[in-house]
């Protein structure tokens, strides 16, 4: 553990908490709203004592997860339609409760949390199986291939968890419009699985035999 990706990691922390934070209640035009507070929550409490868990157990692994910095053009096209998505997920979120355009009740904002965590919990067992996962898309030095656990059901079962956790998060808002705009996230996560496997096939070792053995992509029995 270093001082200095202590610093980074809490600046960009406290950056993703602001920003969010500001797409939701400045369009919402108050702070009085229960089911921000509740993803605010859901979202930040857990992410913060993951990355405490990282930087003790895993140093390495928490400076992967911090380095978004795409090298190739497609994923660098996937990352700007990502953050368009979720601008506009979040700010039509914060209209949706403002002007009441669509309410919903309460449970689903509850059950949709339910749903954030359960989600969450996969992403971290993710984590603890494949410690060469980063946030870019690339074959690391000594990188193997791994081929048990959830990734004996699935290939990409990190996308997994992240298509429950973006899916979810308009239910917590309780907004009908974030949730049809979070379904973005399908065609998107399509093209990124794409170009990740055309990249593990030509430089990772074994990877076209784990593809035969693990049919699925995404979801079992579907894709």
């Amino acid at each position: 553990m270093t001082g200095k990706l202590f610093f980074q990691a809490l600046g960009k922390f406290f950056a993703g908490l602001i920003v969010v934070s500001a797409l939701l209640f400045v369009p919402a035009g108050t702070l009085k709203w229960p089911a921000a507070w509740l993803f605010l929550g859901i979202l930040f409490i857990p992410m913060f004592a993951a990355g405490i868990v990282m930087m003790i157990r895993s140093p390495q692994l928490l400076r992967k997860r911090l380095n978004a910095k795409e090298e190739q053009k497609e994923q660098k096209t996937v990352v700007v339609l990502s953050g368009v998505m979720f601008l506009c997920a979040f700010v039509a979120a914060g209209l949706n409760y403002r002007f009441g355009w669509i309410p919903l009740p309460g449970w689903v904002s509850w059950a949709g949390a339910g749903l954030f965590l359960a989600a969450y919990l996969l992403y971290a067992e993710v984590l603890r199986e494949n410690a060469y996962l980063s946030r870019t898309i690339e074959v690391q030095k000594d990188q193997k291939v791994v081929d048990t656990g959830l990734y004996g059901i699935v290939r990409h079962p990190m996308y997994s968890a992240t298509l429950l956790l973006f899916l979810s998060m308009g239910l917590v808002l309780g907004s009908v419009i974030s949730f049809a705009i979070l379904l973005c996230y399908i065609p998107i996560i399509v093209k990124r699985i794409g170009n990740e496997e055309k990249v593990l096939l030509e430089g990772l070792q074994g990877y076209g035999g784990y593809r035969k053995k693990v049919k699925y992509r995404l979801i079992p029995f579907v894709w």
